[in-house]
């Protein structure tokens, strides 16, 4: 017999920001804020999320790791409604158990294996078959290898993904990944989107937190941008990506031969400027972030040059974002 709780009566959801016209929610945040003592966490934030992936995105620091918390269940609001299938989320066990969360901060125990520690969450769950569960949820991050390995001595990435498997382990409706592709190698972060499209497909809510634009990208239909504790934007990728790029970024590129690719990116009327830090780093500011993507790649093959890191930088998002806030 499935535990999943019997969906309350809520009041409808349409029009709420970042629900998609026609589509039902099964998450809905109502003038939800979050304080702790003097400093404002979450002000006034309002939306929907439908079946399917969204991306809550925002620079460090904005609010999105309470949001997840709030719908997890796992903390309380200080004002507003948070439901989840209908249902205040807040003290309902039963509920808990539609909801798989990936938390940003690690909290495993190094001592056991990553079969254990999937296992483990399983059993909290009540989940009837553990152990077949845990070997599915495994497979699904690709882990089957390192498995029997204890987590104290898995990599970042590693622990990235086995932290999924223990959120899906027991097939909840509701997926909630507070970013979960920081420390992931190319072929690790391949794998975890891949894994996330899968899931919005079939059905289920996946809502992913992420800082990096470019990621956001890669799996996400819809978007909520927080800035501040507040909601700046939400709706369609495509729009809200258009208007971001209307402004300047700044990219950090770390490579092989920092002064042979700051010579030849300089030379490219996308770039605006670019310096080289102590430690050969290189901080560029582009007016045009897709077309200065795809340049330093195009460049560093001609140029026999190896890109160990492309990335936005923080400081820049947040100006991104702050824009959106006042535009």
């Amino acid at each position: 017999m499935s535990s999943d709780p019997a969906p309350a009566a809520a009041a409808p959801a349409a029009g709420l920001p970042g629900l998609p016209p026609g589509e039902e929610a099964t998450i809905v945040l109502r003038r939800v804020a979050k304080w702790y003592g003097d400093v404002v966490a979450i002000s006034e934030l309002s939306f929907g999320v439908a079946p399917g992936v969204t991306a809550l995105l925002g620079p460090n620091g904005a609010g999105k790791s309470t949001v997840l918390n709030m719908i997890a269940g796992l903390i309380a609001p200080s004002a507003g409604t948070v439901d989840v299938l209908g249902q205040r989320v807040r003290g309902q066990p039963g509920l808990y158990r539609s909801i798989g969360l990936a938390g940003e901060q690690e909290q495993l125990y190094g001592s056991l294996t990553g079969r254990e520690f999937v296992r483990l969450n399983a059993i909290l769950q009540k989940v009837p078959d553990a152990e077949g569960a845990s070997e599915r949820a495994i497979a699904a991050v690709d882990m089957g290898e390192a498995a029997g390995r204890a987590v104290g001595g898995y990599s970042k990435g590693m622990r990235q993904r086995i932290k999924v498997a223990a959120a899906l382990v027991h097939e909840p409706k509701i997926l909630l990944l507070d970013e979960p592709l920081n420390g992931t190698d190319p072929v690790q972060r391949a794998s975890l989107i891949a894994l996330i499209r899968r899931l919005g497909a079939e059905g289920k809510t996946v809502l992913v937190s992420s800082h990096v634009l470019s990621e956001v990208e890669r799996f996400a239909r819809n978007v909520l941008v927080i800035v501040n504790g507040k909601l700046a934007a939400a709706g369609d990728f495509r729009a809200i990506r258009e208007r971001m790029d209307e402004r300047d970024h700044i990219v950090r590129i770390r490579c092989s031969d920092s002064r042979r690719l700051a010579a030849a990116l300089v030379a490219d009327p996308s770039t605006r400027s670019i310096r080289m830090g102590t430690d050969g780093r290189l901080t560029a500011e582009t007016d045009d972030v897709r077309g200065f993507s795809l340049l330093v790649t195009a460049v560093a093959k001609r140029d026999g040059v190896r890109l160990f890191e492309v990335q936005p930088v923080d400081e820049s998002l947040a100006s991104v974002f702050s824009y959106l806030v006042s535009g």
